[in-house]
């Protein structure tokens, strides 16, 4: 036993002691190093020849949208990035002194059978192929996806990003989605509900409303069509409710919703109507029995 362990530590002594040993390793460790620096830089410059490719394409007469352009951008950046780093994974490997061809060819027969059992990671692939292909959304739309709500922030070729109001960052896999709501397709509609005092003048408010959606024309630029007043929506207990609606840019109903209650409000100031507040009455028992027993005493006097 002693003998096996001293030959052991006698070869390793030779071979750290062997100068070759040492050059051997100083070259591997320069090739490995100059492989991984030079894949970064090609990965920035065909990046940055995408993005000027796109650039150009954008001054084009004929062009895609600006949403999937983006989609498109993002896409072929993580394609290069992928192809680009897989080739300096195996030429780093072969660097190594380790036999590629057979770890492609093991890999083939292993990722035959790996195949079987990776459905779900095919699908997404798959899925998000069409995604991109029909068009369903790009990169910049607000959309709608099961529970998640909010920007898509990335489309790949497995998942995609939606990051919602509030800041989180959901990450679905591109083979759960089934059902899509996309929001930034085709115009909004701002609906803004008016309340107004049964005690005021309706015929007057319409008429000052429509005065005011006259001078909102050609003043906000998300509005695509002049507002317009569809009339009394409902009759509530204490106010009457007119609905004032109007045609904005995609997802910016919200914005021109919030300018219209301004302006109305101000306009109302203007003209003195009122918008109803909610009142309170008080009721008394003890003064309701003492008009109770008053109008009783009253209907008896009458009748003698």
């Amino acid at each position: 036993m002693n003998t096996f362990v001293n030959g052991l530590w006698n070869r390793f002594v030779q071979l750290v002691a062997n100068e070759e040993t040492w050059v051997t390793i100083g070259m591997i460790s320069f090739q490995v190093i100059f492989i991984i620096i030079l894949a970064g830089l090609v990965v920035r410059l065909l990046k940055s020849i995408i993005r000027n490719v796109f650039k150009v394409r954008s001054r084009a007469p004929l062009r895609f949208s600006e949403r999937r352009e983006l989609t498109l951008l993002k896409l072929l950046e993580n394609v290069v990035a992928y192809v680009i780093y897989f080739i300096a994974i195996l030429t780093v490997l072969s660097a190594l002194t380790i036999d590629v061809r057979g770890l492609i060819a093991g890999a083939g027969i292993l990722g035959l059978a790996v195949g079987f059992g990776a459905q779900n990671l095919v699908r997404d692939i798959i899925t998000g192929f069409f995604i991109i292909f029909e068009d369903q959304f790009s990169v910049g739309d607000v959309v709608r996806i099961g529970q998640a709500e909010g920007n898509v922030e990335e489309i790949g070729l497995r998942t995609t990003k939606i990051k919602s109001w509030t800041g989180e960052l959901h990450i679905i896999p591109n083979g759960n989605i089934t059902e899509v709501t996309n929001f930034s397709i085709h115009n909004s509609v701002a609906v803004v509900d008016i309340s107004i005092a049964y005690e005021e003048d309706l015929n007057r408010a319409e008429k000052v409303i429509l005065e005011l959606l006259d001078s909102l024309e050609g003043k906000y630029e998300d509005i695509i069509m002049k507002p317009e007043l569809l009339g009394i929506q409902t009759l509530a207990a204490s106010d009457v409710v007119m609905r004032v609606t109007a045609e904005t840019a995609p997802m910016r109903h919200w914005y021109i919703a919030r300018m219209l209650r301004k302006e109305i409000k101000n306009h109302f100031d203007k003209y003195g109507i009122e918008i109803p507040f909610p009142r309170m009455v008080m009721y008394s028992r003890q003064e309701e029995a003492e008009n109770t027993a008053e109008r009783q005493a009253m209907k008896r006097t009458e009748s003698e």
